[in-house]
């Protein structure tokens, strides 16, 4: 099981990723994408989706038209690990090509 981030290295590691942030009330972090159209956000999430499969840790979240809403956490270990920091990133890079 991977370990969970301490406070710390929450904030160390988000201020790497731009445009996310901590979600108030829940050890998560979470991030909106806005993407041209429904096409762009739906081959991002798909893009995604196969990352996600690989390393078999899924995100949680919400489509709606050209808006992809992410929330991030590992539930197993009660908050954010290595492994949300690591699927952030690659959603950073996916979504820049995307764009």
């Amino acid at each position: 099981m991977a370990e969970r981030l301490s406070a710390d290295a929450r904030k160390s590691a988000l201020k790497e990723l731009a445009g996310w942030s901590e979600v108030p009330g829940h050890e998560a972090i979470a991030k909106t994408f806005t993407f041209r159209d429904f096409n762009e956000a739906f081959g991002f999430m798909t893009r995604v989706a196969l990352v996600a499969e690989k390393r078999d840790h899924h995100p949680e979240w919400k489509n709606v038209y050209k808006t992809v809403e992410v929330v991030l956490a590992t539930h197993d270990a009660g908050g954010v690990t290595a492994l949300d920091i690591e699927l952030a990133k690659a959603m950073e890079a996916i979504a820049k090509r995307a764009g």
